[in-house]
């Protein structure tokens, strides 16, 4: 039942199915498992004055009488049970747009269908690419794209009846950031894509979940980039790669499959192991195989399994009959088992050989925390890029492929090698240790660095200080050195700098001196870019500098940069008069600088701008900016908010969520959860509430770490289990942070930062 309300502000609901992953079973009697498939009749008996739709289109509607109406629809195709979908309400259709013949329509609430055109847009392009990437046409005659305003999951791919939050489907491009742009775009593809991955082609089994989700998400990727290629989505997608890093490099990680055993164990498989990291390794491979071999295998892999189940052995199986032998040595099964049932990833270490013209690769398992490491080897693709001196003294680049199956070998680049690339591009799930002297050679070289291996190498370097084997005094230089020196411009690599400034904020002690330090050391990193791109944005400028403009501006303005409170407040004097006056990518950094400062006046309009917001984005941005004011009264209001029926159940968890990663009011926050555990897991979706444990990841002030691990230590959530032990640990390696970082970085912050 999804609550909402109408444009005069009246309660209304509307009924909608969600299914995955065995839910089907308690909408009617049914095989609930993704290898029993069937053709699904659907029929319906609804109020005459609501409309409805499901997985195929309608064939018949005929009055009752009563104020009943029978809607019967044709039979869909032959499909798991998870995939079969109704929504019924006051709901309306845009006018369809045609992708290959088949009508494409965005329904929603009433009065919203203007907000699906982008929608739209991408939708058609992507059912047009993905039936020529799979050179398979989408199969069937109709494509409904649904928001649905109250809804426990992002978006579910029921087969052409796709569900979505509004937030995910709906958007005005004349007030929406690039960021909210991107957002929309890549979940239609994600969902079109498992139109292919997931119902014309089903797992077999829950364990094989990544087949489904790890490609939608690869080929969103693939559909953005073709259709945007301006947007540099693999460059963006490296963000998406270190989340999964992250949790991949703890002790209580997974593979990415694993046996499940019961319907919790299934519903815990929905994470960035599945989605991100499976992404990973299928661009890893592609790129190692070659971009049409393995489209000749996924064309290959969907024709064997057409309308039918298949596990990751038959994707290995139809990818080796058409791809030609890369190697004698090992097959893709040997390979990508590797990656696919073994936990963790590598780091590799790299060192001047004494063979002359080569170095040394050698791969360790990595882990933030120390322990019983197990002895663990990839079969490991590597790109490589180096630079030699020719005979005429001129540099070459050397571009060269190996592949790393032991703990350590030798590869040979050419003559008088002067310097090495590890993980050329960017692209491998693996992290890169230099020796010293390589490092430093790779730093004097960092113009010459893609934007995707500068990322990696401050993504690898801050991955190294949270597992101690870098000091915070180190990772401050380099970064200098990238953002002073390099003037840095990429915001994938902001997005490290900003969360590790954000961490090194919290584990160090508050006073006003800390706090003037740590903006100051803000100010350095950001003030050499944010000066090249100007506050206003420049005609021409790249999507990715607009955005940055609005990061570089955000981070200043919550560290507390008096220049930024100043132009926010200024800022929002215009935004009030006119909406479209501020640049659409700034208007976040405005919101949550002024939310960072706000009162009770502050808060008290921007609930009224939640209330009355004409998109769903405006909506959250005013609802998730109330989490980020600092006064304990204005804290309280938005907790109670999140249990009272105020905040919607698909937004309460993430809210809370927010108000906990408020180091102001953090342990006001968990008090309130604590005391409130019970109804918010009655209240909250499983997976909402999973994702609002995640905030015990900063909790790393003196007076709340003990009482979360405790607590979380007897509290739990279905289907979440291993993921609150993965923030337990996040948690831990945190503290461990604190505690050997702590006296040396207020002593940087204070003294020698300057000089760094």
């Amino acid at each position: 039942l999804s609550r909402y309300k109408n444009a005069d502000g009246g309660a209304e609901v509307m009924a909608t199915t969600k299914f995955e992953p065995c839910d089907a079973r308690r909408a009617f009697p049914c095989w609930d498992e993704p290898a029993f498939k069937a053709r699904f009749k659907v029929s319906l008996v609804i109020d005459e004055n609501l409309n409805a739709i499901a997985n195929a289109r309608l064939i018949k509607e005929t009055p009752l009488g009563g104020g009943k109406k029978l809607l019967e629809f044709a039979p869909s195709i032959k499909m798991s049970s998870y995939l079969v979908a109704y929504v019924i309400g006051k709901i309306e259709a845009s006018e369809p747009v045609f992708a290959d013949g088949v009508p494409i329509r965005v329904w929603t609430v009433l009065g919203k269908s203007h907000l699906g055109a982008f929608a739209l847009s991408a939708a058609k392009f992507s059912l047009e690419y993905f039936a020529r990437y799979f050179k398979q046409p989408y199969p069937c005659d109709k494509l409904d794209l649904v928001a649905i305003p109250d809804f426990a999951s992002g978006a579910m791919e029921n087969f052409a009846c796709i569900t979505f939050r509004e937030t995910a489907l709906l958007v005005d491009t004349n007030t929406a950031s690039h960021t909210e742009l991107e957002r929309v775009a890549e979940v239609v593809m994600h969902e079109n894509a498992h139109m292919w991955f997931g119902d014309f082609t089903t797992m077999s089994w829950w364990n094989g979940l990544w087949l489904n989700e790890a490609f939608a998400t690869f080929m969103a990727a693939k559909s953005m980039h073709a259709w945007k290629p301006e947007w540099n989505i693999w460059d963006g997608f490296n963000v998406q790669r270190g989340v999964a890093m992250r949790t991949d490099g703890l002790c209580a990680t997974r593979p990415i499959e694993f046996p499940v055993g019961n319907p919790d164990e299934a519903r815990g498989m929905f994470d960035v192991l599945t989605y991100q990291k499976g992404c990973a390794i299928l661009r890893m491979l592609e790129l190692f195989l070659g971009e049409d071999e393995f489209q000749s295998g996924i064309v290959n892999y969907l024709e064997k399994h057409a309308f039918g189940n298949a596990d990751t052995s038959d994707l290995w199986a139809a990818l080796e009959e058409v791809v030609k032998p890369f190697s004698k040595a090992i097959s893709i099964t040997d390979l990508m088992n590797t990656w696919v049932f073994q936990p963790g990833y590598p780091v590799v270490t790299v060192a001047e050989s004494v063979v002359s013209g080569s170095v040394t690769l050698k791969q360790t398992i990595f882990r933030y925390m120390e322990g019983n490491l197990p002895a663990t080897l990839w079969h490991l693709p590597v790109h490589l890029r180096a630079t030699v001196s020719g005979e005429n003294g001129k540099p070459t680049v050397i571009e060269k492929v190996v592949l790393l199956s032991k703990e350590s070998e030798t590869f040979y680049l050419g003559e008088n090698l002067s310097s090495v690339v590890v993980n050329s591009g960017g692209h491998g799930f693996y992290r890169v240790q230099y020796e010293t002297n390589l490092r430093q050679k790779v730093l004097d070289n960092i113009g010459t660095l893609t934007a995707g291996e500068r990322f990696n190498l401050v993504n690898d370097l801050w991955a190294s200080v949270q597992s101690g084997q870098t000091s915070v005094r180190d990772y401050l230089a380099m970064i200098g050195i990238l953002t002073c020196v390099h003037a840095e411009l990429d915001i994938n690599v902001f997005s490290v700098i900003n969360a590790s400034l954000q961490i090194l904020r919290r584990i160090t002690p508050r006073d006003d001196d800390n706090a003037g330090a740590l903006l100051n050391l803000a100010r350095d990193f950001a003030g050499t870019a944010l000066n090249k791109l100007t506050v206003k944005a420049q005609a021409g400028e790249s999507p990715q500098h607009a955005q940055l403009r609005g990061t570089l501006l955000m981070l200043l303005g919550t560290f507390g940069d008096p220049i930024v409170i100043k132009w926010a407040k200024k800022t929002y004097a215009q935004y009030k008069v006119d909406k479209t006056s501020v640049d659409t990518n700034l208007v976040g950094a405005m919101v949550e600088t002024l939310a960072n400062q706000g009162d009770t006046a502050q808060y008290d309009e921007f609930v009224a701008r939640k209330d009355t917001a004409t998109t769903p984005q405006e909506e959250q941005r005013f609802l998730f900016a109330l989490a980020s004011f600092r006064d304990s009264s204005l804290a309280a209001r938005t907790l109670a908010d999140c249990i009272n029926g105020a905040v919607r159940t698909q937004d309460a968890p993430f809210v809370v969520r927010n108000v906990l990663m408020n180091a102001t009011t953090a342990r006001q926050a968990f008090d309130f959860v604590q005391a409130n555990w019970e109804k918010m897991a009655s209240l909250y979706p499983a997976s909402g509430l999973s994702r609002m444990c995640e905030a015990i990841t900063t909790m790393v002030g003196d007076d709340v770490a003990d009482d979360a691990r405790a607590f979380f230590a007897t509290n739990t959530v279905k289907g979440g289990e291993k993921a609150l032990k993965q923030y337990v640990e996040q948690l831990g390696i945190a503290l461990q942070l604190k505690q050997r970082e702590r006296g040396d970085l207020q002593d940087l912050l204070l003294s020698a930062y300057q000089d760094v």
